[in-house]
């Protein structure tokens, strides 16, 4: 069975089973969340899926609002126009005195993720002092691992991408990222490590053209937040208990099967101290 077919039979069983709650009201005005092509590509079926997992764990309809940067869904989640957003930790960090922790995405064990810097697999190059004077694609200028790692790791020797590489370009994608490289637009490129993984498994005709040269350390996972005002508020916390429980229900699982993801799970500060270090070394060198 291809992969299309089989993310298009999970999304029956998906919406079947919230058609027949016996207990849950779909009523009332929808809960909206707050997502970028930056981290899920449009995927409209992995979308889907986790739209109408949500929605059975809520018991109520999701709205899921995309845009096109991180800028844009954090806008949005400032103003009040959604209720919470799937971010990043950098624009989270950015805006910590306002946002606060929902949950945390368990890849692998853990929840932590690196930074991966890609070539062409018959590139030379074995580390970013290699990469001088090429073209670079980053995911967005707000990304960790699309963004603040190399910045940050360029900002520590000196150096600014403007200055070390010849051009650099946004792709508003980490799949674009790596399609960037992998038809040679760019040389090289900075993906999040967890969606090249993703991608390896599920698109490798993609993934193979382009090779990993270096890793960053592990870093918190992209975060779902809402603002600190609102916290406490009843549909916060009950979506927040609807992610935690997705573990526990067929909805749920088959979404975060399509995701490769393990769980979503309360998490600390503590886990994206090493992407606030980047932060002040960037900001100290600027």
């Amino acid at each position: 069975m291809s992969d299309r077919l089989t993310r298009r039979r999970l999304f029956g069983l998906a919406i079947s089973s919230a058609l027949w709650l016996p207990h849950r009201s779909m009523a009332g005005a929808p809960f909206r969340l707050g997502l970028t092509p930056v981290f899920l590509d449009n995927d409209a079926e992995v979308i889907a899926q986790l739209r109408a997992a949500l929605s059975v764990g809520l018991g109520r309809a999701i709205e899921l609002v995309q845009r096109r940067t991180y800028q844009e869904v954090t806008g949005l989640l400032l103003e009040g126009s959604v209720d919470a957003a799937w971010l990043c930790g950098y624009p989270y960090l950015q805006h910590e005195d306002a946002l606060a922790l929902v949950g945390v995405p368990v890849w692998r064990g853990q929840q932590f993720y690196q930074s991966y810097l890609i070539t062409a697999p018959d590139d030379p190059a074995a580390s970013l002092s290699d990469l001088a004077g090429g073209i670079h694609a980053f995911s967005d200028p707000d990304s960790n691992s699309g963004w603040l790692v190399t910045a940050s790791d360029l900002a520590r020797r000196g150096a600014k991408p403007e200055g070390f590489f010849a051009r650099t370009i946004f792709t508003y994608g980490h799949r674009n990222v790596v399609r960037a490289v992998a038809s040679g637009l760019t040389r090289s490129g900075s993906v999040d490590g967890y969606v090249w993984e993703v991608l390896a498994m599920v698109e490798p005709a993609l993934a193979e053209r382009t090779k990993v040269i270096a890793r960053s350390e592990w870093l918190g996972f992209p975060p779902i937040v809402a603002r600190k005002d609102r916290i406490a508020a009843p549909e916060i916390e009950d979506f927040r208990s609807s992610l935690q429980a997705m573990t526990r229900t067929d909805a749920g699982t088959k979404a975060l099967a399509l995701l490769q993801l393990d769980a979503i799970a309360p998490g600390d500060r503590s886990l994206f101290d090493g992407i606030a270090v980047r932060m002040r070394d960037l900001q100290t060198a600027r």
